[in-house]
């Protein structure tokens, strides 16, 4: 039997004094899920590995101090959002305003007066919550109910980071409904975009997985962000999503490929610690889904990770 997921929020506390960071974990234990870190690398790391709600950062640590630690997570686009109180034993008025001008969200001087850092963790954490939710509809796609392009956008240099450091492979899917114009023209705008609604719902209950994405890419055009998956395995899924299109048995009379509603898909592979980028992966995925379309439509097309070597499959 699965174990239930821990949803509560996420609370990281650096310090490099294991007295503070057991007195802050006593505080905290209960109503969040501590990270705990010792000295600055450990909790920049921990930062991308699980983007914590919020930070509880000590300054004054040996070899990277909080407010270098700070100044790294606002420079980096995966973690620059994650709020940050610094929990200090400095009460000068010049540090407080360098940490709030570094993007501190707040300032604690010890000794810690725990009915003071529970209201102000709480707090905070609100404001977090109502940030996250307001961020969740900007990246929603209003017609599909999907995540939108911007989304994709954010989501995918951080994905490739993230292969790039484990060393995995990076998949994209572009996937096109086949001669959707022809699709409008034929029974209407409104009924277009019904037939929008059901792809796009039948392609996110196909990528499962917590850390895969599909997207709404631009129109009748959807995006999937497959970390961990070598070509294989995406071409695999790929033809899930075709068959899954299919099996949806929607009418399309005007349709060169079939009566029903299809997709074509193209995909690309590649190993981001081998070099390349981001937008040579898309741009292949992209021509690949142009072949697709080029030799028939209705099916996959694939790049690997190696340029150049293409296949139908």
């Amino acid at each position: 039997m699965d174990e239930p997921i821990d949803t509560r929020p996420k609370l990281l506390i650096v310090d490099d004094q294991p007295v503070n960071i057991r007195l802050l974990n006593e505080l905290f234990h209960a109503d969040y899920q501590i990270l705990m870190a010792t000295n600055g690398p450990q909790a920049i790391r921990l930062c991308v590995d699980y983007l914590p709600d919020l930070v509880l950062l000590d300054i004054m640590m040996p070899t990277m101090d909080g407010y270098e630690v700070l100044a790294r997570l606002r420079a980096d686009e995966l973690t620059r959002k994650i709020p940050v109180i610094f929990v200090t034993a400095q009460s000068d008025e010049a540090d407080e305003e360098r940490g709030l001008d570094l993007g501190a969200v707040d300032f604690i001087s010890k000794p810690i007066k725990p009915a003071i850092v529970r209201a102000r963790v709480r707090s905070h954490l609100l404001l977090k919550t109502q940030s996250d939710m307001l961020r969740h509809i900007a990246l929603m796609d209003g017609l599909t109910g999907i995540p939108n392009r911007r989304r994709f956008e954010e989501s995918a240099p951080a994905e490739w980071r993230r292969c790039a450091r484990d060393m995995t492979a990076l998949s994209i899917a572009i996937i096109d409904v086949d001669f959707f114009k022809n699709y409008n023209d034929c029974y209407g705008h409104q009924m277009g975009d019904e037939c929008l609604k059901q792809v796009a719902h039948t392609l996110a209950s196909l990528v499962r997985r917590p850390y895969d994405l599909v997207a709404r890419y631009g129109g009748e055009e959807f995006i999937c962000l497959l970390p961990n998956t070598e070509e294989q395995g995406a071409v695999a899924l790929s033809h899930r999503l075709l068959d899954g299109v299919r099996a949806l048995g929607i009418d399309h009379i005007d349709s060169d490929v079939d009566r029903i509603v299809t997709v074509s898909v193209g995909v690309a592979t590649a190993y981001p610690s081998r070099g390349g980028d981001l937008q040579w992966l898309i741009a292949s995925a992209d021509r690949q889904l142009y072949k697709a379309k080029l030799s028939g439509r209705a099916k996959v097309m694939t790049v690997s990770a190696a340029p150049g070597i293409e296949t139908s499959r």
